[in-house]
């Protein structure tokens, strides 16, 4: 296959899935990146065996699991116990907003930021009609914590998987290396919230307003232990895809009845997308177009001083705002080695695009879900959550990227 036809296949997929929805052919992100992958084949730009080869079966095994655990915590109640105790404690709607710029940041972590985001929407919209309070500020606190408290781990979000196992990153350490900045960057987006809303909220906040939730006692004590166990055995060395497979197994095992519900939960068209994706980059690589490109930026990228490390966070958030961040990982992954350390390199790589979701409304997946989970009763548009979005993660970047790069060395 002729290098410019797979450069053709892989403009289409990209514009099929960095617009969702593409007038002339409104088939999706899934269905766009499925037909990347199977073009690239029919096309000669890869074989069968190529394309089954640049799939990678750990980060998909991570991605089902999360999403898989992430269904059963909800069902257990524990999503909606904790608003519940953010309510109780949130005496005014300033505190109510400071506690949801740092509950979903810290749910993510563990659960998936784009599964943190699905439950938690409706129950804070629901929270925000009953208490007659401003949905923007709340819902921009859930986006952007989610993404935010995901960056601390390797099954916070998709991309953090990705480096995980294309990087061969064991938990403990990149916990070690990036949670420090991921709280500071939660508490920098706090205050960030605060000083743009503080002033469109009323001063008192009538707790009985918030509406009751009800929820199982022991349904959400159980599912608390399980994160909690899983957490501690990832902390602790245990393989990933495993570790997080077990958790879900613990919770098939407890119901004692067949998962089809919970499982039915779990956003198939997600994983049919990234094993799509994986193919379509795979086939643009082999044209050699991708080498040359990076052959010259890599002049002034790399994180081995503060001046290139600098012009690779650049690089990198304008990457992700671009082509997204999963393809990005994709795509600049190969290049690692050359940039400097592997671990800090795939590391800082982690952290930037994953705090660059937080720049616009659509650089995020998880940003997306609240904007459609809350649309029948708030519009969040792209300016209204670029005008809070853009200084808040440019003011993340500088102050947990060094630390960052200071931890991961």
């Amino acid at each position: 296959m002729r290098p410019e036809l797979t450069l053709v296949v892989f403009v289409i997929s990209y514009a099929l899935i960095a617009t969702r929805r593409l007038a002339l052919l409104p088939i999706g992100r899934p269905a766009g990146a499925m037909l990347g992958a199977v073009a690239m084949v029919a096309l000669g730009a890869l074989s069968p065996e190529a394309a089954f080869d640049a799939i990678d079966g750990a980060t998909l095994v991570v991605l089902f699991g999360t999403m898989a655990l992430s269904a059963y915590v909800e069902t257990r109640g524990l999503f909606a116990r904790l608003l519940v105790g953010v309510r109780r404690v949130a005496h005014t709607p300033r505190r109510l907003l400071w506690l949801l710029a740092f509950l979903p940041g810290v749910l993510s972590a563990l659960l998936l930021n784009d599964a943190v985001c699905l439950f938690l929407t409706p129950l804070v919209v629901r929270a925000c009609k009953n208490a007659k309070l401003p949905y923007e500020p709340y819902l921009m606190a859930l986006a952007t914590s989610a993404n935010l408290g995901s960056a601390a781990t390797l099954v916070g979000n998709p991309q953090n998987m990705l480096v995980g196992s294309l990087g061969d990153l064991a938990f403990g350490p990149f916990l070690r290396a990036v949670g420090p900045a991921a709280l500071v960057g939660l508490f920098v987006n706090a205050f960030v919230l605060d000083r743009f809303y503080a002033r469109r909220l009323p001063a008192e906040l009538e707790a009985s307003t918030l509406g009751e939730t009800t929820s199982d006692e022991r349904g959400w004590r159980f599912a608390s232990l399980v994160v909690a166990a899983l957490g501690l055995a990832l902390v602790l060395g245990a393989n990933l895809p495993f570790s997080v497979l077990a958790a879900v197994l613990v919770f098939v095992v407890a119901d004692r009845r067949d998962p089809q519900e919970s499982f039915a939960r779990v956003d198939l068209s997600l994983l049919v997308f990234f094993a799509s994706l994986f193919v379509v980059v795979a086939g643009l690589q082999s044209t050699g177009y991708v080498d040359d490109a990076f052959a010259w930026m890599r002049g002034g990228l790399g994180t081995t001083n503060a001046a290139d490390t600098a012009r690779f966070t650049a690089a990198i958030t304008l990457g992700a705002n671009t082509v997204s961040n999963v393809p990005l990982v994709l795509l600049v992954g190969p290049y690692v080695e050359s940039l400097g350390d592997p671990v800090r390199t795939w590391t800082l790589l982690a952290w930037v695009s994953t705090v660059a979701g937080n720049l616009t409304l659509v650089g995020s997946a998880a940003n997306v879900i609240v904007a459609e989970g809350a649309k029948s009763e708030h519009d969040l548009g792209f300016w209204t959550y670029a005008k809070v979005g853009v200084p808040s993660t440019l003011l993340v970047l500088a102050v947990g990227t060094p630390i960052v790069w200071l931890l991961a060395g």
